[in-house]
């Protein structure tokens, strides 16, 4: 069996895209001859201190210098140059997306973000990107040649299709609350739109940016919505999934996504979408399931949720629409195996 070093920041157990499809190559690629040993790496990517940088360095030092490295982008992109430079062994990048692209940040961090991911992606043996959006990026703005990058999708498990609830109309997001998920924005949007029956739930972590949080908090107060929007923080799965078959519409606000894998749950289960057009979002829902939009206009969120929760049929159509879409997405063993070819084909 082919073996293989998988390093992750921080607790793989946090419950975002990117820690759940982590979770799931680790339990797919030993059906496909890859067995996986977990690395994890300092919580501080990516914004490392000089004391994590070492360790990382440290610990890589000690692994077998013919070994392969899968290093998960939020801190392989974050490695300093002579980090990158200094691991002897094969390494395989996965790209969510590039971090420069998380919202919120200054030019001045943005910059040095490009510079360091572009720099560890020119050292990196293959790149594995999650969308054929980020593949994109990373060929034209990161230099990464297009043979050194395979596409995997992440995976969705299929699910039955949701019953909503109708009285009230229940929106629902699912996602981390960072400035990245344009929730401020949804709550701007939703102001005008006091006279429709609606309650919202956004259900994700709440604890990874505090500020942000907190401010959404205030804005939900401020506007007189706290009786309307709930923000769950992290439920465990069978919640989630009780979240998503009383769903009567699935929205993604969202400035920018790598790929966008609660649409594909969205999808999975019939529900008409409203998303933005930023990254892949607007490829992941194909035209026809989801009500599309510039990302950061509240004005055009207002518009489409307008639109939908007033029209019974266009609903019926979008789901009926995401139902289907959501039959050919591809599976978490789809997933696998295209992530188990790079790393078997670096080791021949």
């Amino acid at each position: 069996m082919t073996e293989v070093y998988f390093a992750i920041p921080g607790n793989i157990e946090q419950q975002t895209g990117g820690y759940g499809y982590d979770r799931r190559l680790i339990s797919e690629l030993p059906s496909f001859g890859v067995n996986v040993k977990h690395i994890e790496l300092p919580d501080g990517f990516p914004n490392p201190s000089p004391e994590e940088c070492e360790a990382v360095a440290t610990h890589a030092a000690t692994l077998p210098g013919e070994s392969t490295l899968l290093i998960d982008g939020l801190a392989y992109g974050a490695f300093p140059k002579q980090l990158a430079e200094g691991i002897a062994q094969r390494i395989i990048a996965l790209v969510h997306h590039p971090l420069a692209l998380e919202a919120g940040l200054s030019e001045k961090r943005q910059n040095e973000l490009v510079a360091s991911e572009r720099d560890a992606l020119s050292l990196a043996d293959h790149v594995i990107a999650t969308s054929p959006s980020t593949k994109r990026i990373l060929i034209t703005d990161y230099g990464v040649p297009e043979p050194h990058v395979t596409v995997a999708e992440p995976g969705t498990d299929p699910a039955q299709r949701a019953t909503g609830t109708g009285t009230p109309m229940q929106l629902l997001c699912v996602g981390t609350i960072t400035p990245r998920k344009g929730y401020d924005v949804l709550v701007e949007a939703l102001e005008p739109l006091r006279d429709l029956d609606w309650r919202l739930t956004i259900a994700g972590p709440d604890d990874r940016d505090s500020e942000t949080t907190a401010a959404l908090r205030t804005q939900i107060t401020a506007a007189g919505l706290h009786d309307r929007i709930t923000l769950s923080g992290v439920v465990v799965p069978a919640t989630l999934d009780r979240f998503y078959e009383s769903a009567d519409v699935f929205i993604m606000p969202s400035l920018y996504e790598g790929y966008g894998m609660a649409l594909g749950e969205a999808m999975a289960r019939g529900l008409p979408i409203i998303c933005t057009t930023g990254g892949a979002a607007a490829e992941t829902v194909p035209e026809g399931a989801a009500i599309k939009v510039a990302p950061g206009r509240s004005e055009f969120l207002t518009r489409a949720l307008q639109n939908l929760l007033s029209d019974r049929k266009q609903r019926i159509r979008l789901a009926d629409a995401a139902w289907e879409a959501g039959r050919k997405l591809p599976t978490w063993s789809e997933t696998a195996r295209r992530v188990a070819a790079v790393i078997m084909g670096l080791k021949a």
